[in-house]
Protein backbone atom coordinates (compact mmCIF):
# COMPACT_ATOMS: atom_id res chain seq x y z
CA UNK A 1 0.00 0.00 0.00
CA UNK A 2 1.29 3.35 -0.94
CA UNK A 3 2.53 5.52 1.73
CA UNK A 4 3.48 9.21 2.00
CA UNK A 5 5.74 10.68 5.03
CA UNK A 6 7.28 14.54 5.33
CA UNK A 7 10.22 14.24 7.45
CA UNK A 8 13.35 17.38 7.62
CA UNK A 9 17.12 16.08 5.74
CA UNK A 10 18.31 19.56 8.29
CA UNK A 11 18.72 20.31 12.09
CA UNK A 12 19.47 24.06 11.06
CA UNK A 13 17.64 26.80 12.26
CA UNK A 14 15.82 26.95 8.71
CA UNK A 15 15.34 23.50 6.90
CA UNK A 16 13.84 21.86 3.54
CA UNK A 17 10.64 19.88 4.02
CA UNK A 18 11.09 16.85 1.80
CA UNK A 19 8.24 13.96 1.02
CA UNK A 20 8.85 10.41 1.01
CA UNK A 21 6.62 8.49 -1.67
CA UNK A 22 6.60 4.70 -0.55
CA UNK A 23 4.36 2.48 -3.59
CA UNK A 24 6.42 -0.58 -1.46
CA UNK A 25 9.37 -1.63 0.77
CA UNK A 26 11.60 -1.56 -2.06
CA UNK A 27 10.32 1.39 -4.22
CA UNK A 28 10.05 4.71 -2.45
CA UNK A 29 11.23 8.37 -4.02
CA UNK A 30 12.62 11.10 -1.16
CA UNK A 31 11.64 14.45 -3.04
CA UNK A 32 12.10 18.36 -1.84
CA UNK A 33 8.51 20.00 -1.51
CA UNK A 34 10.58 23.54 -2.05
CA UNK A 35 8.80 24.41 1.41
CA UNK A 36 10.96 25.63 4.23
CA UNK A 37 10.27 25.66 8.09
CA UNK A 38 12.01 26.55 11.45
CA UNK A 39 13.36 23.35 13.09
CA UNK A 40 11.74 24.30 16.47
CA UNK A 41 8.08 24.36 14.57
CA UNK A 42 8.85 20.93 13.65
CA UNK A 43 6.82 17.69 15.15
CA UNK A 44 8.58 14.66 14.92
CA UNK A 45 5.48 12.52 16.48
CA UNK A 46 3.27 13.70 13.62
CA UNK A 47 5.97 14.43 10.86
CA UNK A 48 4.01 17.82 10.24
CA UNK A 49 4.43 21.48 11.53
CA UNK A 50 3.28 22.16 15.07
CA UNK A 51 0.17 24.37 15.25
CA UNK A 52 1.21 26.93 17.11
CA UNK A 53 0.44 29.48 14.70
CA UNK A 54 -1.48 30.73 11.25
CA UNK A 55 1.41 30.27 9.25
CA UNK A 56 2.12 26.75 10.24
CA UNK A 57 -1.31 25.89 9.88
CA UNK A 58 -1.82 27.31 6.60
CA UNK A 59 2.22 25.07 6.05
CA UNK A 60 -0.36 21.84 7.17
CA UNK A 61 -2.88 22.47 4.71
CA UNK A 62 -0.78 22.83 1.82
CA UNK A 63 1.31 19.41 3.13
CA UNK A 64 -2.36 17.74 3.19
CA UNK A 65 -3.28 18.88 0.14
CA UNK A 66 -0.16 17.61 -1.99
CA UNK A 67 -0.97 14.15 -0.06
CA UNK A 68 -4.03 13.97 -1.51
CA UNK A 69 -3.15 15.16 -4.93
CA UNK A 70 -0.13 12.66 -4.98
CA UNK A 71 -3.05 9.75 -4.07
CA UNK A 72 -5.02 11.05 -6.74
CA UNK A 73 -2.99 10.81 -9.25
CA UNK A 74 -1.19 7.26 -8.45
CA UNK A 75 -4.71 5.63 -8.42
CA UNK A 76 -5.49 7.46 -12.04
CA UNK A 77 -1.53 6.80 -13.50
CA UNK A 78 -1.65 2.91 -12.14
CA UNK A 79 -4.19 1.90 -14.26
CA UNK A 80 -3.05 3.49 -17.29
CA UNK A 81 0.55 1.39 -16.88
CA UNK A 82 2.40 5.23 -15.83
CA UNK A 83 6.14 4.21 -14.86
CA UNK A 84 6.81 5.92 -11.34
CA UNK A 85 9.76 7.76 -10.58
CA UNK A 86 11.91 10.59 -9.56
CA UNK A 87 10.67 12.35 -12.33
CA UNK A 88 6.70 11.93 -11.70
CA UNK A 89 6.71 12.54 -7.71
CA UNK A 90 8.41 16.09 -9.21
CA UNK A 91 5.55 16.48 -11.70
CA UNK A 92 3.03 16.06 -8.91
CA UNK A 93 4.49 18.85 -6.82
CA UNK A 94 4.69 21.59 -9.99
CA UNK A 95 1.18 20.76 -10.71
CA UNK A 96 -0.16 20.64 -7.49
CA UNK A 97 1.01 24.23 -6.58
CA UNK A 98 0.85 25.25 -9.89
CA UNK A 99 4.85 25.58 -10.33
CA UNK A 100 7.03 25.22 -13.81
CA UNK A 101 10.64 24.03 -14.13
CA UNK A 102 12.67 27.61 -14.38
CA UNK A 103 14.16 25.86 -17.48
CA UNK A 104 10.49 25.29 -19.14
CA UNK A 105 10.54 27.90 -22.03
CA UNK A 106 6.80 27.28 -22.23
CA UNK A 107 6.87 29.79 -19.45
CA UNK A 108 6.71 33.46 -20.50
CA UNK A 109 9.18 35.05 -18.61
CA UNK A 110 11.58 32.14 -18.53
CA UNK A 111 11.72 32.72 -22.15
CA UNK A 112 12.30 36.62 -21.71
CA UNK A 113 15.16 35.75 -19.43
CA UNK A 114 16.40 33.13 -22.60
CA UNK A 115 16.50 36.30 -24.79
CA UNK A 116 18.66 38.31 -22.53
CA UNK A 117 20.92 35.34 -21.60
CA UNK A 118 21.61 34.82 -25.45
CA UNK A 119 21.52 38.86 -25.76
CA UNK A 120 24.79 38.80 -27.11
CA UNK A 121 24.47 36.58 -30.31
CA UNK A 122 20.51 37.17 -30.95
CA UNK A 123 20.33 38.63 -34.77
CA UNK A 124 18.90 42.06 -34.94
CA UNK A 125 17.83 44.07 -37.90
CA UNK A 126 20.51 44.51 -41.25
CA UNK A 127 21.76 40.92 -40.19
CA UNK A 128 23.65 42.43 -37.38
CA UNK A 129 24.37 40.71 -34.53
CA UNK A 130 23.87 41.39 -30.51
CA UNK A 131 20.73 43.00 -28.61
CA UNK A 132 21.78 47.17 -27.81
CA UNK A 133 22.19 47.99 -24.43
CA UNK A 134 19.14 50.18 -24.37
CA UNK A 135 17.25 47.18 -25.79
CA UNK A 136 19.03 44.79 -23.34
CA UNK A 137 17.77 46.88 -20.72
CA UNK A 138 13.89 47.55 -21.57
CA UNK A 139 14.13 43.46 -22.16
CA UNK A 140 15.31 43.19 -18.20
CA UNK A 141 13.02 46.24 -17.35
CA UNK A 142 9.94 44.31 -18.72
CA UNK A 143 10.99 40.81 -17.17
CA UNK A 144 10.46 42.50 -14.00
CA UNK A 145 7.10 44.06 -14.91
CA UNK A 146 5.31 40.54 -15.53
CA UNK A 147 7.29 39.54 -12.25
CA UNK A 148 5.44 41.47 -10.57
CA UNK A 149 1.93 40.93 -12.35
CA UNK A 150 2.49 37.44 -11.63
CA UNK A 151 3.13 38.09 -7.72
CA UNK A 152 0.04 40.24 -8.05
CA UNK A 153 -2.35 37.63 -9.68
CA UNK A 154 -0.39 34.47 -7.83
CA UNK A 155 0.09 32.35 -10.65
CA UNK A 156 2.57 31.78 -13.60
CA UNK A 157 2.03 33.18 -16.98
CA UNK A 158 2.24 30.43 -19.77
CA UNK A 159 2.51 31.57 -23.61
CA UNK A 160 -0.89 29.58 -23.60
CA UNK A 161 -2.71 32.05 -21.41
CA UNK A 162 -2.16 35.39 -23.17
CA UNK A 163 -5.51 35.52 -25.11
CA UNK A 164 -7.60 38.88 -25.28
CA UNK A 165 -8.88 38.12 -21.15
CA UNK A 166 -5.02 38.37 -20.40
CA UNK A 167 -4.40 41.20 -22.53
CA UNK A 168 -7.39 43.20 -21.00
CA UNK A 169 -6.79 42.32 -17.65
CA UNK A 170 -3.24 43.35 -18.16
CA UNK A 171 -3.74 46.52 -19.78
CA UNK A 172 -6.13 47.51 -16.66
CA UNK A 173 -3.46 46.48 -14.17
CA UNK A 174 -0.90 48.59 -15.56
CA UNK A 175 -2.96 52.02 -16.33
CA UNK A 176 -5.79 51.65 -13.23
CA UNK A 177 -3.97 49.84 -10.83
CA UNK A 178 -0.70 50.91 -11.10
CA UNK A 179 -0.90 54.20 -12.81
CA UNK A 180 1.56 53.78 -15.79
CA UNK A 181 1.01 55.98 -19.08
CA UNK A 182 -0.90 55.16 -21.65
CA UNK A 183 2.20 55.40 -24.13
CA UNK A 184 3.96 53.19 -21.43
CA UNK A 185 1.32 50.45 -20.90
CA UNK A 186 1.37 50.86 -24.78
CA UNK A 187 5.06 49.63 -25.37
CA UNK A 188 4.76 47.16 -22.80
CA UNK A 189 2.03 45.68 -25.18
CA UNK A 190 4.56 45.93 -28.24
CA UNK A 191 7.22 43.92 -25.71
CA UNK A 192 4.71 40.45 -25.30
CA UNK A 193 4.11 40.96 -29.18
CA UNK A 194 7.79 40.58 -29.92
CA UNK A 195 8.20 38.32 -27.57
CA UNK A 196 5.24 35.68 -28.58
CA UNK A 197 6.79 35.97 -32.03
CA UNK A 198 10.13 35.16 -31.10
CA UNK A 199 8.64 32.02 -29.29
CA UNK A 200 7.05 30.94 -31.98
CA UNK A 201 9.92 30.85 -34.24
CA UNK A 202 11.61 28.29 -31.65
CA UNK A 203 8.49 26.23 -31.78
CA UNK A 204 6.98 27.17 -29.15
CA UNK A 205 3.24 27.04 -28.73
CA UNK A 206 1.71 30.61 -28.71
CA UNK A 207 -1.85 31.51 -29.21
CA UNK A 208 -2.92 33.77 -32.24
CA UNK A 209 -3.73 36.40 -30.53
CA UNK A 210 -0.11 37.29 -29.00
CA UNK A 211 1.13 37.20 -32.28
CA UNK A 212 -1.21 40.07 -33.53
CA UNK A 213 -1.57 42.88 -30.81
CA UNK A 214 -1.21 46.34 -31.67
CA UNK A 215 0.23 48.60 -29.29
CA UNK A 216 -1.49 52.12 -28.46
CA UNK A 217 -0.58 55.58 -27.42
CA UNK A 218 -2.31 58.81 -26.00
CA UNK A 219 -4.61 60.53 -28.68
CA UNK A 220 -2.11 63.23 -29.77
CA UNK A 221 -5.12 66.12 -28.06
CA UNK A 222 -3.69 64.28 -24.99
CA UNK A 223 0.39 64.73 -25.69
CA UNK A 224 2.19 67.42 -23.70
CA UNK A 225 5.75 68.02 -25.05
CA UNK A 226 7.54 70.08 -23.65
CA UNK A 227 10.44 72.84 -25.58
CA UNK A 228 13.00 75.71 -25.29
CA UNK A 229 12.51 78.35 -27.68
CA UNK A 230 14.88 80.34 -29.30
CA UNK A 231 14.25 83.11 -27.19
CA UNK A 232 14.31 80.80 -23.85
CA UNK A 233 17.57 78.98 -25.31
CA UNK A 234 18.95 82.94 -25.16
CA UNK A 235 18.18 83.79 -21.67
CA UNK A 236 19.67 80.70 -20.57
CA UNK A 237 22.93 81.62 -22.74
CA UNK A 238 22.41 84.95 -20.89
CA UNK A 239 22.32 83.43 -17.26
CA UNK A 240 25.39 83.10 -15.53
CA UNK A 241 25.96 79.55 -13.56
CA UNK A 242 27.10 79.24 -9.84
CA UNK A 243 28.86 76.28 -10.24
CA UNK A 244 31.75 74.76 -12.78
CA UNK A 245 29.12 71.38 -13.28
CA UNK A 246 25.96 74.03 -13.91
CA UNK A 247 28.04 75.62 -16.54
CA UNK A 248 29.06 72.64 -18.29
CA UNK A 249 25.40 71.47 -18.74
CA UNK A 250 24.67 74.75 -19.79
CA UNK A 251 26.81 74.78 -22.68
CA UNK A 252 25.42 71.15 -23.27
CA UNK A 253 21.33 72.24 -23.34
CA UNK A 254 22.70 74.64 -25.70
CA UNK A 255 24.48 72.69 -28.51
CA UNK A 256 21.81 70.14 -27.60
CA UNK A 257 19.27 72.40 -28.90
CA UNK A 258 21.18 73.18 -32.22
CA UNK A 259 22.44 69.98 -33.19
CA UNK A 260 18.87 68.08 -32.24
CA UNK A 261 20.43 64.71 -30.95
CA UNK A 262 19.01 62.04 -28.41
CA UNK A 263 20.24 62.90 -24.77
CA UNK A 264 22.67 59.64 -25.00
CA UNK A 265 24.12 60.54 -28.11
CA UNK A 266 24.89 64.40 -27.15
CA UNK A 267 26.35 63.12 -23.89
CA UNK A 268 29.15 60.74 -25.69
CA UNK A 269 30.19 63.30 -28.16
CA UNK A 270 33.55 64.37 -28.12
CA UNK A 271 35.88 67.25 -30.50
CA UNK A 272 36.62 63.93 -32.05
CA UNK A 273 33.05 64.20 -34.06
CA UNK A 274 33.62 68.02 -35.41
CA UNK A 275 34.74 68.73 -38.86
CA UNK A 276 35.27 72.64 -39.58
CA UNK A 277 34.94 74.11 -42.71
CA UNK A 278 34.84 77.99 -43.42
CA UNK A 279 30.92 78.00 -42.80
CA UNK A 280 30.82 76.91 -38.96
CA UNK A 281 31.09 72.98 -38.04
CA UNK A 282 29.97 69.49 -39.15
CA UNK A 283 29.18 67.34 -36.21
CA UNK A 284 29.34 63.54 -36.48
CA UNK A 285 27.20 61.48 -35.36
CA UNK A 286 26.68 58.12 -35.19
CA UNK A 287 23.17 57.27 -33.40
CA UNK A 288 22.99 54.83 -30.90
CA UNK A 289 19.34 53.73 -31.55
CA UNK A 290 18.91 53.41 -35.27
CA UNK A 291 22.76 53.44 -35.95
CA UNK A 292 22.37 55.94 -38.13
CA UNK A 293 25.56 58.07 -39.30
CA UNK A 294 24.33 61.86 -39.20
CA UNK A 295 26.55 64.83 -40.33
CA UNK A 296 24.76 68.47 -38.52
CA UNK A 297 26.06 71.36 -39.67
CA UNK A 298 26.25 73.97 -37.30
CA UNK A 299 26.72 77.86 -37.79
CA UNK A 300 25.20 79.43 -34.70
CA UNK A 301 27.88 81.67 -33.90
CA UNK A 302 28.34 81.09 -29.90
CA UNK A 303 27.25 77.71 -30.87
CA UNK A 304 30.32 77.51 -32.97
CA UNK A 305 32.42 79.23 -30.56
CA UNK A 306 31.54 76.73 -27.60
CA UNK A 307 32.26 73.47 -30.05
CA UNK A 308 35.95 74.51 -31.53
CA UNK A 309 36.91 76.55 -27.75
CA UNK A 310 35.18 75.61 -25.47
CA UNK A 311 33.97 72.00 -25.66
CA UNK A 312 31.72 70.79 -22.64
CA UNK A 313 33.01 68.78 -20.30
CA UNK A 314 31.61 65.10 -19.54
CA UNK A 315 28.99 65.30 -17.02
CA UNK A 316 26.98 62.13 -15.24
CA UNK A 317 23.92 60.73 -17.29
CA UNK A 318 22.36 59.77 -13.89
CA UNK A 319 22.26 63.35 -12.59
CA UNK A 320 22.21 64.85 -15.59
CA UNK A 321 18.41 65.90 -15.95
CA UNK A 322 18.57 67.08 -12.56
CA UNK A 323 21.03 69.78 -13.37
CA UNK A 324 19.21 70.65 -16.29
CA UNK A 325 16.51 71.60 -14.31
CA UNK A 326 18.40 73.53 -11.88
CA UNK A 327 19.99 75.46 -15.21
CA UNK A 328 16.65 76.35 -16.68
CA UNK A 329 15.56 77.36 -13.00
CA UNK A 330 18.01 79.76 -12.71
CA UNK A 331 17.60 80.97 -16.09
CA UNK A 332 13.78 81.61 -15.22
CA UNK A 333 12.35 79.24 -17.36
CA UNK A 334 9.47 79.64 -14.92
CA UNK A 335 6.07 79.67 -17.23
CA UNK A 336 3.41 77.34 -15.86
CA UNK A 337 2.74 74.19 -18.44
CA UNK A 338 0.86 71.19 -18.01
CA UNK A 339 2.61 67.77 -18.63
CA UNK A 340 3.94 65.03 -16.65
CA UNK A 341 6.59 64.63 -13.64
CA UNK A 342 7.95 61.86 -12.79
CA UNK A 343 7.13 61.13 -8.61
CA UNK A 344 9.57 59.27 -6.56
CA UNK A 345 7.24 58.93 -3.85
CA UNK A 346 4.81 56.68 -5.84
CA UNK A 347 7.06 55.91 -8.71
CA UNK A 348 5.43 56.76 -11.52
CA UNK A 349 4.57 59.91 -13.90
CA UNK A 350 2.01 61.74 -12.58
CA UNK A 351 -0.12 64.93 -14.97
CA UNK A 352 -0.17 68.36 -13.21
CA UNK A 353 0.69 72.03 -13.93
CA UNK A 354 4.20 72.45 -13.07
CA UNK A 355 6.82 75.33 -13.42
CA UNK A 356 8.36 74.80 -17.02
CA UNK A 357 11.59 74.02 -16.01
CA UNK A 358 11.14 71.21 -13.30
CA UNK A 359 9.55 69.61 -16.84
CA UNK A 360 12.32 70.19 -19.25
CA UNK A 361 14.81 66.85 -19.69
CA UNK A 362 17.69 65.72 -22.37
CA UNK A 363 14.62 64.53 -24.63
CA UNK A 364 13.42 68.11 -24.96
CA UNK A 365 16.43 68.77 -26.79
CA UNK A 366 15.80 66.99 -29.97
CA UNK A 367 12.11 68.02 -29.56
CA UNK A 368 13.42 71.72 -28.99
CA UNK A 369 15.40 71.55 -32.12
CA UNK A 370 12.58 69.65 -34.86
CA UNK A 371 9.88 72.31 -33.55
CA UNK A 372 12.23 75.65 -33.84
CA UNK A 373 13.66 74.48 -37.09
CA UNK A 374 10.02 73.40 -38.41
CA UNK A 375 8.69 75.41 -41.33
CA UNK A 376 12.35 77.49 -41.40
CA UNK A 377 13.81 74.40 -43.02
CA UNK A 378 12.44 71.72 -45.50
CA UNK A 379 11.18 68.63 -43.56
CA UNK A 380 13.26 66.16 -45.30
CA UNK A 381 16.64 68.09 -43.97
CA UNK A 382 15.24 67.79 -40.46
CA UNK A 383 14.64 64.28 -40.55
CA UNK A 384 17.82 63.40 -41.71
CA UNK A 385 19.23 64.99 -38.62
CA UNK A 386 16.98 63.99 -36.38
CA UNK A 387 17.07 60.46 -37.73
CA UNK A 388 13.09 60.15 -37.98
CA UNK A 389 12.12 57.50 -40.44
CA UNK A 390 9.34 59.26 -42.20
CA UNK A 391 7.67 62.78 -42.53
CA UNK A 392 4.75 61.59 -40.56
CA UNK A 393 6.82 60.15 -37.46
CA UNK A 394 8.43 63.69 -37.14
CA UNK A 395 5.42 65.72 -37.38
CA UNK A 396 4.23 63.31 -34.40
CA UNK A 397 6.87 63.57 -32.38
CA UNK A 398 6.58 67.27 -32.09
CA UNK A 399 2.82 67.01 -32.47
CA UNK A 400 2.08 68.93 -35.46
CA UNK A 401 0.01 68.02 -38.56
CA UNK A 402 1.26 68.37 -42.23
CA UNK A 403 0.80 71.39 -43.10
CA UNK A 404 0.01 70.98 -46.99
CA UNK A 405 -0.54 74.86 -47.91
CA UNK A 406 2.92 75.23 -46.31
CA UNK A 407 4.67 72.47 -48.29
CA UNK A 408 3.13 74.57 -51.36
CA UNK A 409 4.19 77.59 -50.07
CA UNK A 410 7.77 75.87 -50.26
CA UNK A 411 7.49 74.72 -53.92
CA UNK A 412 6.62 77.79 -55.17
CA UNK A 413 9.69 79.86 -53.40
CA UNK A 414 12.21 77.30 -54.41
CA UNK A 415 10.38 77.80 -57.85
CA UNK A 416 10.50 81.23 -57.85
CA UNK A 417 14.19 81.23 -56.99
CA UNK A 418 14.57 78.30 -59.67
CA UNK A 419 13.17 81.10 -61.99
CA UNK A 420 15.24 84.03 -61.35
CA UNK A 421 18.36 81.70 -61.79
CA UNK A 422 16.92 80.90 -65.64
CA UNK A 423 18.61 83.57 -68.54
CA UNK A 424 15.82 85.75 -69.86
CA UNK A 425 15.00 85.57 -73.29
CA UNK A 426 13.77 87.74 -75.73
CA UNK A 427 9.89 86.86 -76.95
CA UNK A 428 8.79 87.84 -80.38
CA UNK A 429 4.99 88.67 -79.95
CA UNK A 430 2.75 89.00 -83.36
CA UNK A 431 1.25 91.64 -84.80
CA UNK A 432 -2.47 91.94 -84.64
CA UNK A 433 -4.20 93.98 -87.31
CA UNK A 434 -7.01 96.20 -85.21
CA UNK A 435 -8.28 97.65 -88.64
Amino acid sequence: MATIKYFLRSKKDVSQIYVRFSISRDLFFRRKTDFVIDVKDWSEKTSLPKQNSAESKNLISKLNKLENYIFDRYNEDLAQGVIFDSNWVDDCINKCFNRVEKTDNSIFINYIQYIIDNSATREVRNNKIGLSPNTLKNYKLFKNLIGNYQKDIKKQIQFKDINKAFTDKFKNWLITEKGYSVNYAGRQFEMIKTVCIDAQKNDIEVTPHSTKLKSFKESEDDKHIQTLSFDELEQIRNTEMPTPVLKEVKKWILVGCYIGQRGGDLLNLTSNNLRINSKGVYVDVIQEKTKKNVTIGVVKDYIVDILINDFPKQVSHQRFNKYISKVCELAKINQKVEGYKFNNKTNRREFDIYPKHELITSHCFRRSFATNFYKMMPTAVLINITGHSTENMFLKYINQRADKDSNADLFMEFFEKMNDRQEPKMKIVKKVNQN
